[in-house]
């Protein structure tokens, strides 16, 4: 394609607003489109409508409404029951500090994992090498 491809876009899903607005501003700044979910729900629905490149996922949600326990891994086994969403990579972005959840996200589809605080270069190096962009 040319110089004036459609930028690719990337689902942020996180339930932290500050997070998602420092995210979202790098993504963009860097030439992505940004999608935003806070909520599993929501996120399933995003990814179903509007087929995201990539999505950047967290692990700990708070419970919805019904008291429904959305975590990372349920949205991303979600992901993989839906035929046009399953196919997406995931890069997981999380705060927990579980020695377990690393591998569990891995073993569950995760082609990265970022610990919080982010190091916004090396996870920008991360989803150009993830999305196959060869820039800088």
């Amino acid at each position: 394609m040319s110089t004036g491809a459609t930028p690719k876009k990337i689902l942020v899903v996180d339930d932290n607003e500050i997070v998602i607005k420092t995210i979202s501003l790098k993504l963009q700044g860097a030439g992505y489109q940004v999608l935003t979910a806070m909520d599993g729900a929501t996120a399933v629905s995003i990814a179903r409508k509007e087929s995201p490149d990539l999505i950047l996922l967290d692990l700990s949600f708070p419970p919805d409404v019904e008291g429904v326990a959305w975590d990372g891994f349920r949205i991303m086994e979600w992901f993989h029951r839906l035929d046009t969403v399953k196919k997406i990579p995931v890069i997981v972005i999380t705060g927990t500090d579980d020695p377990g959840a690393k591998q569990r996200a891995t073993n569950t589809g995760a082609v990265a994992y970022f610990q919080k605080p982010l190091e916004h270069d090396y996870l920008l190096k991360v989803i150009r090498a993830t999305l196959g962009e060869n820039l800088r």
